[in-house]
């Protein structure tokens, strides 16, 4: 039996070994950390921040009226001409000690205002999705870069060997934009990829037990079978060093065995009693999807995973937050199957005492315009959108940055992906400038040249 040491030394990949080595060697953090683990809510397709957090009273003084922003630039849609400003459908009311506006398409988040830390102007620098998603999850708009979960899981390494670090739960309707990328481990070793566990599915991890129409797969026959692999894929990668996927097809074995034993118990919903499940909305028809798997990110947190992205909206024009054609109609329905359950984890969270030593962030690739598309629609907006944090280091009922006047762009504390991922690095022990890789030549880091620690958030 080999050390974990020596394992990550020997099959982390290459500059991956070496780095998780000398941190383990270093106590795994470069500064002492608030959390251990990180569970996101991203929002597929652009949340609509004027209809959620952002109360503009100047939308509704000027409903209806062209939009003049009085810099005398032409004010110009993504897909479509410009309509007139339109006021929130949606009455909005200050909530909490903190008096923080939102709107009644969240009424249960609206009860846990006073645990969030609002980011009140976090622009982007494209309008479309697919660049916008890559840069919010791995800091560049192009492919082929690490998103956060792989680069926490290459700087940190496992809370437990005997589940993943990086765990993505899609919306079970489908993949977000870019499908798989926005999980891509990109130039860093393939073991630090994430697992993609199909929730609706049943189980949602295939072939983890042998089928019972085979009398002569049994544990001893799977044991001696991994040993042979082991053998003979250690002897394959020695002769092809540098090759990560050797390296992370070895870890995945290794994990595969644990997962056996493990992943069975840590799935298994019906384990949780009605009260809890109803409390996530995991049989309701609305909420269920979402509850479901909000409530298996807290049972993996619980027990090791470092990092879980629980998504919500599919890729494409529909089932999703992308609200072109009718924000009243389309905007309240997908609040409502996120409401609850984003609310619940919270409270759980907090209940369990985890929230302590775990960060809560919410977020989406940007926001939408102020004016209207056709006749309710709203249009895709780089300008300015809003996330919140919650838990570990995290100070409650404050709020960062501002808006303009309509929620058009950033007018105060303005912030890109590189605040955010730099924050969240530093709430678990990491400095965002020293978690870097050599990668063609570049000192490449998920922050890129950019970032600052947003301080004014932090407990």
């Amino acid at each position: 039996m080999t050390s974990r040491r020596d394992f990550l030394w020997r099959f982390g990949g290459g500059l991956g070994g070496v780095a998780l080595a000398q941190l383990l060697a270093d106590g795994a953090t470069h500064h002492a950390p608030k959390a251990k683990r990180v569970v996101q809510i991203f929002l597929n397709g652009g949340m609509s921040q004027p209809d959620t957090f952002d109360y503009k009273p100047e939308l509704e003084k000027n409903h209806d009226q062209p939009f003049d922003p009085g810099t005398k630039e032409k004010v110009e849609g993504v897909t479509s001409v410009p309509g007139k400003l339109m006021k929130s459908p949606f009455p909005f009311r200050q909530h909490g000690q903190c008096g923080r506006w939102v709107s009644t398409v969240f009424p249960h988040l609206a009860k846990r205002v006073d645990d969030l830390a609002f980011l009140m102007a976090v622009a982007s620098k494209t309008n479309v999705h697919g660049p916008a998603s890559y840069m919010m999850n791995t800091g560049f708009t192009r492919p082929g870069f690490p998103s956060l979960g792989s680069w926490l899981s290459y700087g940190l390494g496992r809370l437990s060997d005997n589940l993943p670090t990086f765990v993505v739960l899609p919306d079970a309707r489908g993949l977000p934009y870019n499908q798989k990328g926005n999980f891509s481990n990109g130039f860093l070793p393939a073991a630090h990829g994430a697992t993609i566990l199909n929730a609706s599915a049943n189980p949602p991890i295939p072939d983890l037990q042998p089928s019972g129409k085979y009398s002569f797969a049994t544990p001893e026959a799977d044991a001696d079978g991994r040993e042979l692999l082991a053998k003979l894929n250690r002897a394959h990668a020695d002769e092809r060093a540098g090759d990560s996927r050797l390296d992370a097809r070895i870890a995945s074995y290794e994990l595969a065995a644990n997962l056996q034993r493990h992943a069975p118990e840590a799935l298994d919903l019906a384990k949780e009693s009605k009260v809890v499940r109803d409390l996530y909305g995991a049989d309701d028809p609305i909420t269920g999807d979402f509850g479901r798997r909000c409530l298996l990110a807290r049972r993996l947190l619980e027990r090791g995973v470092r990092f879980v992205q629980v998504w919500s909206g599919a890729g494409g024009p529909s089932n999703n937050w992308d609200n072109h054609t009718d924000i009243i109609r389309e905007l309240p329905a997908i609040a409502r199957q996120v409401d609850q359950p984003t609310a619940a984890l919270l409270a759980d969270l907090k209940q369990r005492g985890m929230l302590s030593d775990t960060l809560v962030v919410f977020s989406t690739e940007f926001g939408r315009q102020p004016f209207t598309q056709g006749a309710t629609g709203r249009d895709h907006n780089q300008g300015t959108s809003v996330a919140w944090f919650a838990g570990a280091g995290v100070k409650g009922g404050v709020a960062f940055g501002e808006s303009d006047p309509w929620s058009w762009r950033a007018a105060e504390g303005k912030l890109y992906c590189y605040d955010v991922h730099a924050t969240i690095l530093h709430l678990l022990g990491l400095d965002h400038e020293k978690l870097t890789v050599r990668h063609d030549g570049i000192d490449r880091r998920i922050t890129d040249v950019h970032g600052h620690v947003v301080k004014e958030i932090l407990s």
